[in-house]
């Protein structure tokens, strides 16, 4: 489905590409490569992530649905100013991606954009963890990433290809403007959402087969989900 003239003619700028190696952070704890710095010139993204890039764990990370993660870069203004840390900026939460103009309102699961030369896929939102936490070493910030909304979202990669800082970025498809990051990763979250919005959510092709799973088992009634490991890394 071709996107409408208006929002086809429409480009943001990769403002900041990161990677990241896995290192023993925190004592007693498992690995991570949350870490990531900025990366200068062009980046080759695979259907695995960006070539270069690391993830610790790819039980929850990275992977062909979760190739690379995007996050608003004004999100961090917010936080600056709700956390009083000016330390805050762009690639402090395990980001690959950075851009001004886009946030998980305006962006929906299946949006399919051109991030450099490279062809990429709205996947899904990001499940925040306890490594967000114990990063910033702010005791909150998984829980906050979930409440707020401010969560970014994950890429398939579609088309390897070259991607860069001060590159483009443009939309080429929008299947389902209706699921936008923030309805589904809320729904996600927070696992109240109504039968038929869960049924929907669970025959919705384009989202990570994961977050279809488990939103077929809520639709069938079953709300409960473990989370104790991945917010406080029990």
């Amino acid at each position: 489905m071709a996107v409408e003239s208006d929002l086809a003619a429409q480009a943001w700028t990769i403002d900041g590409v990161f990677m990241g190696a896995v290192a023993e952070r925190w004592a007693g704890k498992p690995p991570s490569a949350i870490g990531k710095q900025p990366f200068e010139g062009a980046a080759e993204a695979s259907p695995t992530g960006l070539i270069g890039d690391a993830q610790a764990d790819l039980s929850v990370h990275g992977g062909l649905e979760k190739a690379i993660h995007h996050y608003p870069a004004e999100h961090y203004a917010l936080w600056r100013g709700e956390l009083g840390r000016e330390d805050l900026k762009p690639g402090g939460f395990g980001e690959n991606i950075s851009t001004v103009g886009l946030d998980e309102e305006a962006v929906s699961i299946g949006d399919v954009f051109r991030l450099g030369s490279a062809l990429v896929q709205v996947s899904q939102g990001r499940q925040p963890c306890w490594k967000l936490a114990a990063h910033t070493e702010e005791p909150r910030m998984a829980y906050l990433f979930q409440t707020t909304g401010r969560t970014g979202w994950y890429y398939r990669v579609l088309e390897p290809g070259r991607l860069a800082a001060g590159e483009a970025m443009t939309l080429v498809e929008r299947p389902t403007p209706e699921w936008t990051v923030r309805r589904v990763t809320a729904a996600r979250l927070r696992r109240d959402a109504d039968a038929p919005t869960l049924r929907a959510l669970a025959a919705l092709e384009t989202l990570n087969e994961g977050w279809r799973a488990a939103f077929a088992k809520m639709a069938a009634g079953d709300r409960d989900e473990a989370t104790d490991r991945r917010l406080k890394g029990l």
